[in-house]
């Protein structure tokens, strides 16, 4: 299938969009020449520290959050930044600028202050890098001078931000923290400062489980755990709400970013670019399934892009923009009711139970047929039926007005049928 997966970014223009982010995939030339030979459009080496600072891990570092058959929901990584000396790191940069000439090498970076901003910045361009990512959201950091810290103290942002354009001529994007309540603060002080793009988001502060006999959380560390990042599916969500409160943000509008956050699948892929993001990095899934992953993200954008009768990957970028907008908003004029199809339902009962003992009590079971029907006196249209049902024989069915309301226009936006796919 012949699509045009490139996309410019940042002024540097990748194959596809699809890079390693900074993190434990991304540890060493071996990894990133794997990545790049199976495919992957970019590679963010994993996060350049000063020669100062030593990493010391701790061991077991990983725990995930589980739910019924699904291994991976969440993934929590008590991991720190590269723990390779400096100057393995900087020559590991330089092999694979050699042997991979025409591949994008994005250098992550972290300091301690400005001097250390400085000093690397300076080392990975002469080492080769295409461009920068500067680590200001690490949330597992042992020093509060580095990390997550940074990320939520903006005029340290702009401060990093201009100490590392007074050192390289490289585009460089700041990699925001989820861990404060509005990213467009600091966002908005990495650009004046100097940044190119936006890079979001890192790992969520969390406490994945806690072991009920050892009453300790998990990963068990000599009898105690920690606070650290917290990835994989079940962070999209939060990503795409960051992502699109940046790109509505006047002062964001035109800021190019590269989504990071629960991206496993090419749907996934294609959410974060219809908000806006140009290129996209993962790590979790490649943890769980792999390098090869990026064959089945490719294929699938390509195929999505052939429905959408689209035939370079740039046209879709921020489509969905214009159509997430402020709560107050939304039309309220009228409600949906389910529609059941006969056919597919199973007469399990799941919808009945959760519309009464979770929503209102529309959902009724006829014990004689074993069927299903909706009262419409009761029904509000919230749909949690059609998302508790296992087969997907709930759909949107008949909408109407609300009492005394009048129709209005709806922008030409047809009402789309949300759990077509489940």
């Amino acid at each position: 299938m012949k699509k045009d997966l490139s996309i410019t970014f940042m002024g540097v223009k990748f194959p596809n969009p699809f890079c390693l982010s900074s993190s434990p995939v991304g540890n060493c030339y071996e990894m990133c020449a794997k990545a790049y030979d199976c495919g992957w459009g970019g590679v963010v080496f994993k996060t350049i520290g000063p020669k100062h600072y030593v990493i010391d891990e701790v061991s077991p570092r990983f725990d995930a959050l589980t739910k019924e058959a699904e291994p991976f929901v969440g993934f929590k990584n008590m991991e720190q930044i590269a723990e390779h000396s400096l100057e393995e790191n900087l020559a590991d940069l330089r092999r694979l600028k050699e042997n991979y000439p025409d591949k994008v090498l994005i250098a992550s970076i972290m300091g301690s202050n400005k001097q250390d901003w400085i000093d690397l910045a300076r080392l990975v361009t002469e080492a080769g890098a295409d461009m920068i990512e500067l680590n200001f959201s690490c949330p597992q950091m042992t020093s509060h001078a580095m990390g997550s810290d940074v990320g939520s103290n903006p005029e340290l942002c702009k401060e990093y931000c201009q100490a590392v354009r007074s050192a390289t001529k490289l585009p460089f994007m700041a990699k925001m923290t989820p861990n404060i309540t509005d990213m467009c603060i600091p966002a908005i002080a990495s650009m004046e400062g100097g940044a190119d793009g936006i890079a979001a988001i890192n790992t969520i502060k969390s406490i994945t489980n806690i072991d009920l006999d050892k009453k300790v959380g998990l990963p068990i560390i000599d009898g105690k755990s920690s606070i650290s990042g917290y990835s994989g599916k079940a962070v999209k969500p939060i990503a795409l709400r960051f992502i699109e409160q940046m790109k509505t943000n006047p002062k964001l509008a035109n800021v190019e970013i590269s989504g990071i956050g629960g991206i496993e699948t090419w749907e996934d892929a294609a959410e974060f670019i219809l908000l806006g993001c140009k290129t996209l990095q993962v790590t979790t899934a490649i943890m769980q399934y792999g390098y090869r992953i990026v064959e089945d993200l490719c294929d699938g954008l390509s195929r999505y892009m052939e429905k959408e009768h689209v035939d370079h990957l740039e046209d879709l970028v921020g489509l969905a923009i214009k159509n997430i907008i402020p709560a107050e908003n939304l039309n309220r004029d009228y409600k949906v009711y389910p529609e059941i199809d006969a056919e597919k339902c199973i007469h399990c009962g799941r919808c009945v139970i959760s519309c009464f003992d979770g929503a209102h009590q529309a959902m009724e079971w006829d014990k004689a047929s074993r069927s299903v029907r909706c009262n419409t006196d009761k029904c509000v249209g919230c749909f949690l039926c059609a998302l508790v049902c296992p087969v997907g024989a709930i759909h949107t069915g008949k909408r109407e007005l609300k009492k005394g309301r009048k129709e209005r226009n709806l922008n030409d936006i047809k009402l789309q049928d949300t759990f077509q796919k489940l």
